[in-house]
């Protein structure tokens, strides 16, 4: 039977199913998202301020391959932490929209399940840590257990995360709430990168790594608490519309096939995803070429998150005036740069302006590639074309990084010429076959046969 709570199984006091929602019409939502604007504002700026604050110390290009680079000289392990990384988030929104549009509300979704499945595992990294020395075995697969837990957790709930968005924010103001947040956030984190750079020099290891995790757990656990301040406007969804969203698969493969602007993005954006293939490996290429200290992958750290400062605040101007789409070919300019550079690098010293301009690609690629798929779609169905959209980029970055080492294999400019050229492919088919969506001159509906009876 499980546990209940007042005759009411747990869960259902978790997802706050047992509270009343009303119908209401787009517009009657639309003035309440405009009512509580500034309070939603404030409470998302402090969660995604502490929450970019507290990825800084578990920087999944810089700080996590130095700590694994420490327990094994595996290169599985590498490739496997760049997959995780990379796709975790990414891969379990498909197998979570349906029930996600079927719910009224999204907020305790985000809130009360996400304490659980997203912010809790962070405190399992510094206890990995502490292992290190004593059993490296055993810290490397809590390390791991943890940091897949965090990210397939996040994932689990990001339709949800996103929906609540959009609730809370009118699409001409979303580029500008969350470049603002990011900007400020990674701002901190570039701050705190210096921090972490000085951890890493003054502390001895594994000291110095379980308190920057422990920084990170602590961060993002507060960024939770503002997060939970969110005002949602909530609506009703009828006992037909969740059916419907119950029967996902056939909705999925309605929109793949009749969408044929969505699918074409789709298409590109797995390509854009590959093209990543090669920045899990830029700090390992670093160390191997250069044996750069580790107080200097801090400060590369520090650099990366510069330019993802400047790259998220730039993205979220430019997207709520012309489009997401512009931002998103920016960020693959900037990347195919990074990634020529590491293919040329003559000196460490170069790795700077690498990391910048990984940085600034990664900013943009969070505002835009995140929020652009909202904008495909009515808002009845917002939250499946999120979960197919980011599923395809969840795909593309778990082949990524497999791609990755073999071409490492090979040799590592290898690997980052193929990257360059791989997003200069990715950069004309976005420019040339995808229309803003913004420029649509009609959204693609379902019928009820393509969403069952």
């Amino acid at each position: 039977m499980g546990i209940k709570r007042v005759g009411r199984p747990l869960w259902h006091w978790l997802l706050q199913l047992n509270k009343p929602a009303y119908d209401r019409t787009e517009e009657e939502l639309l003035v309440e998202a405009q009512v509580n604007y500034r309070w939603n504002f404030a409470a998302n700026l402090g969660d995604g301020a502490a929450f970019w604050f507290g990825l800084s110390f578990i920087s999944s290009a810089t700080i996590l391959p130095l700590f694994v680079s420490k327990l094994t000289t595996d290169p599985f392990w590498i490739a496997l932490l760049a997959v995780i990384s990379s796709a975790s988030w990414y891969l379990p929104q498909l197998l979570t929209a349906g029930w996600t549009e079927s719910l009224s509300r999204k907020k305790p979704i985000v809130v009360n399940l996400g304490f659980f499945t997203e912010r809790f595992p962070l405190w399992l990294l510094p206890v990995a840590a502490l292992l290190a020395v004593r059993s490296p075995t055993a810290s490397l697969v809590l390390f791991f257990v943890a940091y897949a837990w965090h990210g397939f957790g996040a994932g689990a709930i990001a339709p949800a995360w996103s929906d609540l968005v959009a609730r809370c924010f009118p699409v001409n103001r979303r580029g500008w709430f969350f470049g603002l947040s990011s900007f400020i956030g990674t701002g901190l984190g570039a701050a705190g990168a210096i921090f972490s750079s000085w951890l890493l020099a003054v502390y001895p290891y594994p000291l110095n790594f379980a308190i920057a995790f422990a920084v990170a757990a602590a961060a993002i656990t507060l960024s939770w608490f503002s997060l939970a301040l969110t005002r949602e406007p909530v609506k009703r969804i009828s006992s037909a519309r969740a059916l419907q969203s119950r029967q996902s698969w056939t909705k999925i493969t309605a929109i793949a096939r009749g969408d044929k602007n969505f699918r074409q993005f789709l298409w590109v954006r797995l390509l854009i995803n590959i093209s990543r293939m090669g920045s899990g490996f830029l700090t390992v290429a670093a160390i191997l070429a250069w044996q750069v200290p580790d107080s200097t992958v801090g400060l590369y750290t520090m650099v990366m998150l510069l330019g993802q400062t400047g790259g998220t605040l730039l993205a979220g101007v430019l997207a709520d005036r012309w489009g997401h789409k512009l931002a998103m070919e920016l960020g693959l300019v900037a990347s195919t740069l990074a990634f020529g550079l590491a293919w040329w690098a003559p000196s460490p010293v170069w790795y700077y302006p690498i990391f910048f301009f990984t940085g600034a690609a990664a900013g943009m690629t969070v505002v835009s590639g995140l929020l652009i798929v909202m904008e495909f779609s009515l808002a009845e169905h917002r939250p499946t074309y999120v979960g197919i959209g980011n599923t395809v980029s969840g795909i593309g970055s778990a082949v990524a990084p497999i791609l990755g080492g073999i071409l490492a294999l090979i040799s590592y400019p290898a690997l980052f010429a193929v990257s360059a050229i791989v997003g200069v492919v990715s950069l004309v088919l976005l420019h040339f076959a995808v229309t803003e969506p913004r420029h649509q001159t009609e959204y693609f509906e379902l019928d009820a046969s393509q969403v069952g009876s």
